[in-house]
């Protein structure tokens, strides 16, 4: 009994020295993300506004607009700073990634020779602005990710908007409202 009783003991003691030890390796891990300043969320939220004038570009099926709407997009891209974002090096390198990516695919979008073309390049800028704003933790407001299954004959593309109403950018009229949110981003903190 006694040698069982110092089992035990033994068994606790070394169970509770590997929950400290994974307490020390979180704490020792790198900051992943933290609130951001209100100059960051200010600034990244013109971004979002941008891009979602481009979107709504391609709900009316406008060329012009949407050449236009991506070069404000772009400008914003260019002059949004990372370094307001509490974040460790890597995070803030990958959102580098993101927003020149952004950047050179609303230059290519404002190139393109007709709507079509144009939303292809959309669609890639959809693509680079969702990954951007779950890697900066963009906490301000919520943003939707929405899907068309129909979008580029049947392989489906994915765009993001401020509210859970559908309207397809992919189609405009012509399909308006085909698509569903398939994601909410929303970093804000509870209360």
């Amino acid at each position: 009994m006694k040698y069982l009783a110092i089992a035990l003991l033994i068994f606790f003691a070394a169970c509770g020295g590997e929950d400290k030890k994974a307490e020390e390796t979180k704490k020792s891990e790198p900051l992943a993300q933290s609130e951001n300043s209100t100059s960051f969320n200010n600034k990244f939220t013109a971004l979002l506004n941008n891009y979602y004038r481009l979107k709504d570009a391609f709900v009316a099926s406008n060329d012009t607009m949407a050449a236009s709407q991506a070069k404000a997009l772009m400008t914003s891209a260019d002059s949004l700073n990372l370094q307001e974002v509490k974040a460790d090096s890597s995070i803030i390198e990958m959102a580098k990634q993101y927003l020149g990516s952004i950047s050179s695919e609303a230059k290519a979008l404002v190139a393109e020779p007709n709507l079509e073309a144009k939303r292809k390049s959309f669609q890639m800028i959809s693509d680079n602005m969702y990954d951007l704003v779950r890697t900066v933790h963009f906490d301000k407001d919520v943003v939707y990710h929405q899907f068309c299954p129909m979008a580029f004959n049947d392989a489906g593309a994915y765009w993001l908007s401020q509210t859970t109403d559908i309207k397809n950018p992919y189609f405009g009229k012509k399909m308006l409202t085909c698509g569903e949110v398939k994601d909410s981003i929303d970093f804000r903190k509870k209360q």
